[in-house]
């Protein structure tokens, strides 16, 4: 969870991407044409190219995606590019994959660009941002791989980093509501150590985006946190309200507030903590919300937590005997009418000796929705192994997933047992994992399997391979206080990754 922001560079949001773009590399050539004279000048890069093949009716069968991207580095100056090419790429979320092939996501270009200067303390950066403020409740400019979703500002920020931390941005972010328009972020933040062991820290962020009356909103959110060091305590708060108006067509002002904090001690072999968090009306684009809990669950499936959640967490970890590692780890949530509920358990036992590791886990996820007359209920006991088999190291793991529904008065239940091997040849790595989804016992041999194989070679210096073959059940994932399913998969997929 990361940070940035700045108010005095003029952002024209309707100026032409491809000309933005073609003056960056005139630039770039401009910088490659005076540091050719030069013998110091380092340069990295990786090449990431993905073909799939889909295995399912009425449905598009073949993508392929490829980025290259390089960054250059001489003496106190930065620069990056990336090249991608989506032909279409593929989509993880079951409502983007295509029936047929459609012009409109077939997209290449360079998408990623950015220079910036170093020295001493100071950093100046246009291009692409990566920036976080705080904990990244109040802002977070920054990409989701796992939903796939790119968040990231193009813009300027500056940076000043020494016993005053100073971070300002001014950028802009393509408006989910149309394509070519844009939504604008600016801001600051601010961190002083006022003591050895404590920093205080504000910003304030304002946020334009694009309305559906073609009107552009405005969100500011004022942020101010602390964090405490003593010794073998530590603890952390964070406080910010959010203020959405200029909504359009007379619709009323939306105050927000968040409260986040943590705290942990440590006592030889015994470390335990806890965390606090409180959301309401607090839901926006660019912010990354921490949910105090082990699992990263929502407080319900088909709500963002900023917009109503408070809840309370708990753990404790033992080292025993150097060998074993025990962990327990509770959480509750909660909304203000209290018809929202869900709790979240995680208790595991590591070990390691010798050659061989270990782990035995059980997990609990349990939510109630009063209003909605719904209660579910997911429990995973799992184990893993790993050992030296026929001079190789293996590892066998399990996972035995129970779901219970209630709707109203029907209930419902299934499960979904998992397996995987992994097995180092060498260089080569194999994983072999097997799935399944259980009415009843009674059902097993009527019941849908999901099995895969994946390889991995690095077939040069540098250079990796993966191979995947077979199918995958897919299923909910929840990252940044949402929840969202995933689609399953059938079919092969290829991965050659390059770096240099």
């Amino acid at each position: 969870m990361n940070t940035t922001s700045g108010c005095c560079w003029a952002w024209k949001p309707k100026r032409n991407k491809s000309m933005s773009r073609n003056l960056l590399i005139v630039l770039f050539l401009l910088m490659i044409a005076r540091l050719s004279a030069q013998n110091v000048l380092l340069v990295n890069g990786l090449n990431e190219a993905q073909f799939i093949y889909r295995t399912v009716p009425d449905s598009l069968n073949a993508y392929f995606r490829d980025s290259f991207a390089f960054n250059l580095a001489y003496k106190n100056f930065g620069f990056g590019m990336k090249f991608i090419a989506e032909l279409p790429k593929y989509s993880t979320s079951q409502s983007e994959l295509l029936g047929e092939l459609d012009a409109n996501r077939l997209e290449l270009g360079w998408k990623e660009l950015y220079a910036n200067y170093t020295k001493d303390a100071w950093l100046i950066h246009a291009g692409t941002i990566e920036e976080t403020f705080c904990s990244g409740i109040a802002f977070r400019s920054f990409e989701d791989i796992e939903f796939d979703q790119d968040n990231r500002l193009q813009g300027f920020r500056f940076r000043y980093d020494e016993r005053l931390r100073v971070k300002a941005l001014y950028g802009a972010i393509e408006s989910p509501l149309a394509a070519g328009k844009y939504d604008l972020a600016y801001g600051f933040d601010l961190g002083y150590p006022v003591l050895n062991f404590l920093t205080l820290n504000t910003s304030a962020i304002t946020m334009r985006n694009l309305t559906a009356f073609n009107t552009y909103s405005q969100n500011d959110v004022l942020n101010a946190s602390m964090k405490l060091y003593l010794g073998s305590f530590e603890a952390s708060a964070e406080y910010a309200t959010r203020e959405l108006y200029r909504r359009g067509m007379g619709l009323p002002a939306i105050s927000g507030s968040a409260i986040y904090g943590t705290a942990s001690y440590s006592l030889d072999q015994v470390q335990f903590g806890g965390a606090y968090k409180r959301y309401d009306q607090f839901q926006y684009r660019l912010q990354d919300l921490p949910l105090a809990n082990h699992h990263s669950e929502t407080l319900a499936d088909d709500q963002s937590s900023g917009f109503d959640e408070e809840g309370v967490q708990g753990w404790v970890t033992y080292t025993l005997w150097d060998d074993y590692l025990l962990t327990a780890d509770y959480a509750e949530a909660w909304n203000q009418d209290w018809d929202k509920k869900m709790n979240d358990l995680y208790l595991a036992v590591d070990w390691t000796r010798d050659k061989l590791l270990g782990s035995l886990s059980y997990s609990q996820v349990e939510k109630v929705d009063d209003g909605a007359s719904h209660w579910q209920k997911e429990t995973y006991p799992a184990a893993s192994l790993g050992f030296p088999a026929w001079g190789k190291s293996l590892i066998l793991s399990g996972e035995f997933k129970v779901v219970q529904k209630q709707q109203y008065d029907v209930s419902s239940s299934h499960y979904e047992p998992k397996l995987q091997a992994d097995l180092s040849l060498g260089k080569l790595s194999l994983s072999v994992g097997a799935q399944s989804w259980w009415k009843d016992f009674s059902s097993l041999l009527d019941s849908r399997y999901w099995a895969n194989l994946e390889a991995k070679y690095p077939i040069l210096a540098g250079t990796e391979l993966v191979l995947f073959a077979g199918k995958e059940a897919g299923g909910k994932v929840c990252r940044n206080g949402v929840c969202r399913y995933v689609a399953p998969f059938a079919g092969v997929k290829a991965e050659l990754s390059t770096r240099f």
